[in-house]
């Protein structure tokens, strides 16, 4: 009998621990999602005579153009919502009518996410008895129709804010709940990565009562951090730590700072402001200002009329003039009118003269002098380089020695995104000059548009078109363009195509033409007017179209883009 007893216990445990295991896997599989990548764009919605339908990505008709709107949320999917009157029909390409068990099959509106994948790419929203609930495209029921609304969360891809009894929670598209249906108002604390976008960002969540709206805070775990307790809460989002959370939060007009759920300091100042330069927060009470650290260490005491801070020094005033003391609350024997900013090269500091009207110069770790302080404006740039603006506005670049690099002439500087390479405009002549990260000029175009794209960098004008890696070093279209058939080419002022082994395959002809795009269509200008041809040369539309401040249309067939707002597009052929 004991034995038997024995053995029982030893079963019981290990049909719990498979349970439990079973349980942790699923819930586990059900907390990660991911976000759908689109690699092919398929479908495109097409619009003629005010009615919408589908073409593919080779210009053909998918769906015949006879409703009022329609909605692609993959376009790499053949999964279309068209509406007409009070119908929603999903199609596919064939015209076939799919998740007919459904009723009012709708894709789910990103909110705050700018792009033309405008949609939820993996889940789609269904309606049943007044309650709504999620399925994936193939017509899987991820949760039952249980929800009074579906809606995305702002800035949050892969999560869902539902509404139950008129209480907010919010699930992923796996369906699993992050936060319980409990509160009357839930947005997102807006912490973001450059990597991950807002995947660690948090919840403030509120609750209504007799005496107004609380606050409280749940992290992007689902943890509860901070009870809604509080009149206001704000994540200091300057702080880039993912597992830990700095929030200023108030109660009854009195605000303290919390990490996580640990107070740091109190609720019982009038206002509290981060300064993510020196990692130090300005602290208000009774009408006096002070300084202290996310550590609660309190550097400047709260006892001066004002505080400002600018670049590495913080400029406390009160009666008896101005203190200046560094990050550590140390004091330091400075002129107030003098403020240093840090770059992001130690070697270098830009140095600010307020004495007579605000003049820049800049310095070395050790406080030598580099440059004069006699210009409007510094910025460094990279390496010993620094974009400086001179008494005429106009800009330039100096390098540590103060030598002129490029002069100051031009109406604007910038770095090219992603390069080391500058680019320069002159506004009287619209020209553009680009700099190589040595600043010799490697590019030299009037009326010219850029384009950056993931692997080149794209100047054109009216006349010609050049191409260069993010190096710098110029690159010919067939270099940058390896998989096409045909290449434009200029030849005495007219644009044609040839093979790759130099072959006409479209005389010279037009005024301007563009390369092939993704879907082997390129568009060519003659005498004010686009059309469009295929990969093979072939004419598809002759040149008919005007288009009004578009230098450059892009075409799939005979249809051309319409690019209308926040990502939207469509194509027509003008009908």
């Amino acid at each position: 009998m004991k034995k038997k007893w024995i053995i029982g216990i030893i079963v019981v445990i290990i049909v719990i621990s498979v349970v439990a295991g079973i349980f942790y896997f699923v819930n586990k599989n059900n907390k990660e999602y991911e976000i759908v990548k689109v690699e092919n764009y398929n479908y495109f919605i097409l619009k003629e005579s005010e009615l919408y339908g589908v073409i593919d990505n080779k210009g053909n008709k998918v769906i015949e153009p006879k409703f009022e709107e329609i909605k692609i949320p993959n376009p790499e999917k053949a999964i279309f919502i068209c509406y007409i009157g009070d119908e929603i029909q999903v199609l596919n390409e064939n015209g076939e009518k799919l998740l007919t068990q459904f009723s009012e099959v709708e894709p789910i509106r990103l909110k705050n996410i700018i792009s033309d994948l405008m949609y939820e790419k993996s889940v789609l929203r269904y309606k049943k008895d007044d309650k709504y609930g999620i399925i994936d495209f193939e017509g899987k029921e991820i949760t039952k129709a249980i929800y009074d609304s579906i809606d995305s969360v702002s800035y949050k891809e892969g999560e869902l804010l539902v509404e139950k009894d008129n209480k907010y929670g919010i699930i992923n598209i796996k369906g699993r709940e992050i936060l319980k249906s409990e509160y009357d108002e839930i947005s997102i604390d807006r912490y973001f990565t450059e990597d991950l976008d807002y995947k660690f960002s948090g919840y403030i969540v509120a609750i209504r009562t007799e005496q107004g709206y609380r606050y409280g805070y749940i992290s992007y775990k689902g943890k509860e951090i901070l009870k809604p307790e509080y009149n206001e809460i704000l994540r200091i989002t300057e702080v880039m730590d993912n597992e830990n959370v700095y929030l200023i939060n108030s109660k009854n007009g009195q605000y303290g700072i919390t990490r996580n759920n640990k107070v740091i300091l109190e609720n019982e100042y009038q206002s509290i402001r981060y300064d993510y330069t020196n990692e130090v927060v300005v602290i208000e009470k009774t009408g006096k200002y002070g300084i202290a650290t996310l550590d609660s260490e309190i550097l400047v005491p709260v006892q001066y009329d004002q505080i400002d801070i600018t670049g590495i020094y913080i400029y406390a005033k009160n009666s008896q003039g101005v203190t200046v003391y560094n990050s550590n609350g140390n004091q330091v024997n400075i002129n107030s009118n003098i403020a240093i900013i840090n770059t992001e090269n130690e070697k270098y500091r830009i140095r600010i003269n307020n004495q007579n009207g605000t003049k820049y110069g800049v310095i070395d770790k050790e406080g030598k002098q580099l440059i004069e302080e006699k210009y409007n404006y510094i910025e460094y740039l990279y390496d010993n380089y620094f974009i400086v603006s001179g008494e005429k506005g106009k800009l330039g670049i100096l390098n540590d020695k103060a030598e002129e690099v490029v002069k100051l002439e031009y109406d604007s500087i910038q770095r090219i995104q992603d390069t080391k390479l500058i680019q320069a405009t002159l506004s009287e002549n619209k020209l553009l000059k680009i700099y190589s990260r040595k600043m010799e000029v490697i590019c030299e175009m009037v009326s010219a548009n850029m384009e950056i794209n993931k692997d080149y960098i794209k100047v054109n004008s009216e006349t010609e078109t050049r191409y260069f890696d993010k190096e710098g070093k110029e690159l010919t279209n067939m270099e940058v363009f390896k998989s096409n058939k045909i290449f434009a080419k200029n030849q005495d002022g007219k644009w044609g195509f040839i093979d790759i082994d130099g072959n006409v395959i479209v005389e010279y002809k037009y005024d301007r033409v563009t390369e092939l795009n993704k879907f082997g269509f390129a568009s060519v200008k003659l005498d004010d007017k686009w059309g469009v041809i295929n990969e093979n040369g072939e004419i598809i539309v002759n040149p008919i179209y005007e288009f009004e401040g578009q230098t450059e249309p892009t075409f799939i067939g005979k249809y051309y883009r319409v690019t209308f707002g926040f990502g939207e597009n469509y194509y027509t052929n003008g009908k």
